[in-house]
């Protein structure tokens, strides 16, 4: 609930966008304890009571594949077979045993699901944003798991307080996400209104498919278009008019491909196609510029959206714009080669510009380099000002420069050149993203700082006076907190704030104190480089109590992800108190392959240098462990979706090392998976993983593959697998790893599984908080269990 999704809005052009394998867990899949010695013949123990039941045991059918002169074995390849009943059998046996199995730890989850609850307000809202004359919000009502989304006219012309307090009064409800949850199930993709403020356009998702419909809203009537809906819509935009709409729709893979336009008139008829991608491998995108002048998926004029498209470059693989305009210019930031015969390897991003007229032109002008260790990440156009996203030798930076820039400028400049204003920031915060901020003519600029020891606040900053203002904070009911400017500190003898993290300490100033919360006091953030197998330095971020941490005793749980160069979220979590407080670690990889300082990262940790990032793992958990931070028969690894590509093969690499697994809807059979072009999001995926077809990919793909690579005969870790069929990863590809773990692994332990399928969610499990704290508290009990930490906690 940090920003509102009413409004949310991307800056970025880019040529290809990849549908990622990503995200959040869904439903419970379990395989108890099979201990974690590499090296012994004989399992460890079983902290778990088995069911009276004994587990499942699907069939096996012989089934040989081969691909590159290698030939092997899959017994459990029917299961790709999802008519045929003995799949359907198996899972229900699976949902069986799985109840069976946890059936001891009920009391338990009730309690801990109590706990969590506890702490979660009992309104839960957005601040209003803006836009216009009209207020925007969100809120979730009481008792409830969906939003509604309102709005109301601002009735104060100076904006005053009496204006945001009493927003709540009479609001004109959007959309109203709990009458549409009569469909047992409900997601609301992307929302865009127009321009006027008369139409809201929409998608949903009734199913868990994924498949997103368009609706449009007539917010005048309140009634939606009878003929607006269309299937597989992605994105919006729309033109200054007010009634053309763009959008894009998918093909039969999950690929959008294809730009339409529908112009409203009384019937919505008007409907016709503007750019098809016709290159498989590549998806398109579509947004505006935040002033509404362009709409950019090549580059369409908003006043003339009928006109045609001008293409900003020629398509270069690995090469990004992100494009904004401001009076007559385009400001593009970019990591385009400089020369043509330039490695992309580290190259890092800068910012050009251009006429809007000279697009197609090919002497950008270049106006701002990166200075020392310091990365670009992303830019936004607003109120006459130029706002880069940095970071700083990993840590995030935020900083205003007037518009418009020199245009007589000769040569690029460096950041601090040009006078910028630099953000105040806390010091633990480990992510910066810009709000909706859809009103262009206001002075202030909206961000929310999210940070595993603060609450999420969303402060304003106002750029023509250089201040902050903190607007709103997630409220969690229960927990002692710290009050007051934590990332300020005062100055005892000069009685002056000073930012305890700046570029340029003379470019912060006339900042206002203000009162916010965090639990730094109580929970300790600390921010490490744990050197990987190769020299290199990898970012690892360790969260503890300072009370109930004890060196070299104490559980601990290691997230990782690693892919599509996304970051791995760090963001605040009330529900990991429940573990802090019982003196569990908590800590995150930011291995290769995943967000980093700039593109060169990401590149060292996709296709053929994947083992990187699953090396870069290891080393992450062998550092918890040599350090003392975790007990080295207590460390667990948690990984979602491509992420567990990490998770699996690490611990098939050193199974010595993790005692348990959650691995939440895994993509694990990568080798068979991207060895066939016809399943959906596969060809999207080989630009990050590479394509097995060819023997040098495969090869690599191979080495690692976590269903591929299960070590016969040793005690595997106890791993707990949450599954969700979608198109991005089946229930039956889950299944194969947990065969055939069965079948491989050693025969000492007491071996059990279980499996629940929740039709009602999707890949990404989208649902509302008391849904994602019950998740939550199945996870942290099945921890609690396999770790062997002191289950009388819970009582």
């Amino acid at each position: 609930m940090a920003s509102l999704a009413i409004l949310t809005r991307r800056i970025s052009i880019s040529n290809a966008m990849s549908i990622r394998r990503c995200s959040l867990p869904l439903s419970f899949r379990l395989l108890p304890h099979i201990s974690s010695s590499f090296f012994s013949s004989h399992c460890k123990g079983n902290l778990f009571s088995s069911p009276s039941q004994r587990p499942p045991v699907p069939k096996k059918i012989p089934f040989k594949v081969s691909a590159h002169g290698r030939k092997w074995e899959d017994p459990y390849h029917w299961m790709s077979e999802a008519d045929d009943p003995d799949f359907s059998n198996y899972l229900n046996q699976e949902n069986s045993y799985t109840q069976a199995f946890m059936a001891d730890t009920q009391i338990l989850q009730r309690k801990l699901l109590s706990e969590m609850t506890s702490r979660m307000p009992p309104k839960i809202s957005t601040p209003p944003e803006r836009w216009g004359p009209w207020l925007y919000y969100q809120y979730i009502p009481e008792g409830k798991e969906y939003p509604v989304l309102c709005r109301r006219l601002e009735t104060d012309k100076n904006g005053g307080v009496k204006a945001l307090l009493n927003y709540y009064m009479d609001p004109l409800n959007l959309i109203e996400v709990p009458l549409l949850s009569q469909h047992g199930y409900v997601h609301v993709g992307t929302c865009r209104v127009s321009p006027d403020h008369k139409f809201l356009a929409y998608t949903l998702d009734i199913t868990g498919s994924e498949c997103f419909m368009l609706q449009i809203k007539d917010l005048i009537t309140g009634g939606v278009l009878p003929k607006s809906r269309v299937d597989g819509v992605v994105s919006l935009a729309w033109a200054q008019d007010g009634c053309t709409l763009f959008y894009t729709v998918s093909d039969k893979t999950q690929r959008p491909y294809r730009v339409l336009c529908t112009r409203l008139g009384s019937d919505a008829v008007d409907t016709a196609p503007i750019y098809t991608e016709s290159e498989s491998s590549c998806c398109v995108d579509i947004t505006s510029t935040k002033d509404g002048k362009f709409i950019t998926v090549y580059v369409i004029d908003s006043a003339s959206p009928r006109d045609g498209l001008q293409r900003i470059r020629k398509r270069v693989p690995g090469v990004q714009y992100f494009l904004e305009h401001h009076y007559g210019f385009f400001y593009i930031l970019t990591n385009a080669p400089l020369r043509e015969d330039e490695d992309m390897v580290g190259r890092s991003y800068y910012l050009v510009r251009c006429r809007a007229g000279d697009i197609q032109s090919a002497d950008w002008q270049e106006i701002i380099l990166p200075g020392e260790d310091v990365n670009f990440q992303d830019m936004d156009i607003f109120d006459g000002h130029l706002v880069l996203f940095l970071d700083k030798r990993g840590s995030p930076m935020i900083c205003s420069i007037s518009m418009p820039i020199d245009v007589n400028c000769k040569n690029p400049m460096k950041v601090d050149d040009l006078n910028p204003w630099y953000f105040p920031l806390p010091s633990n915060s480990c992510r910066i993203v810009p709000g909706s901020n859809h009103d262009f003519m206001m002075s202030n600029y909206r961000v929310v700082l999210s940070s595993p020891v603060m609450p999420d606040v969303i402060a304003d900053f106002d750029m023509s006076k250089q201040k902050f203002s903190i607007v709103h904070q997630e409220e969690v009911v229960g927990v002692s907190s710290n009050t007051g400017p934590s990332w300020l500190a005062c100055n005892v003898h000069t009685n002056k704030l000073l930012c305890t993290q700046t570029h340029n300490d003379q470019n912060v100033h006339n900042t206002e104190v203000q009162s916010w919360k965090d639990i730094s006091d109580a929970f300790s953030c600390e921010k490490k480089e744990v050197i990987s197998h190769d020299g290199v330095r990898v970012p690892l971020t360790i969260l503890y109590s300072r009370e109930t941490q004890q060196k070299g005793q104490s559980p601990g749980i290691l997230h990782g992800y690693g892919a599509y160069g996304e970051v791995l979220d760090k963001s605040w979590c009330s529900d990991r108190l429940s573990l802090l407080d019982r003196g569990w670690v908590v800590a995150f990889a930011d291995v290769r392959g995943g967000g980093g300082g700039d593109s060169s990262w990401h590149k060292a940790g996709s296709g053929p240098y994947k083992l990187n990032s699953i090396y870069d793992f290891v080393a992450c958990g062998k550092y918890l462990v040599n350090e003392g931070f975790v007990h080295k028969d207590q460390l667990g690894a948690i990984g979602f979706s491509a992420g567990c590509l990490l998770v699996g093969a690490a611990i098939n690499m050193y199974p010595d090392l993790f005692r348990a697994s959650i691995l939440k809807v895994p993509f694990l059979d990568i080798c068979n998976t991207l060895l066939d072009p016809s399943l959906p999001l596969t060809i999207l995926d080989y630009e990050e993983f590479g394509d097995p077809r060819i023997q040098t990919h495969f090869e690599s793909i191979f080495s690692y593959s976590p269903y591929d690579n299960i070590p016969p005969g040793v005690c595997h870790p106890s791993m707990l697998v949450t599954i969700r069929d979608t198109i991005r990863v089946g229930s039956m590809e889950v299944l194969y790893l947990v065969a055939r773990v069965w079948m491989l692994t050693c025969t000492g332990s007491s071996v059990g599984s279980g499996l629940d399928l929740n039709m009602q969610l999707n890949h990404n499990s989208e649902c509302g908080p008391f849904r994602k704290a019950k998740l939550a508290t199945f996870d942290h009990i099945f921890g609690y269990n396999v770790l062997g930490s002191n289950l009388n906690f819970f009582l």
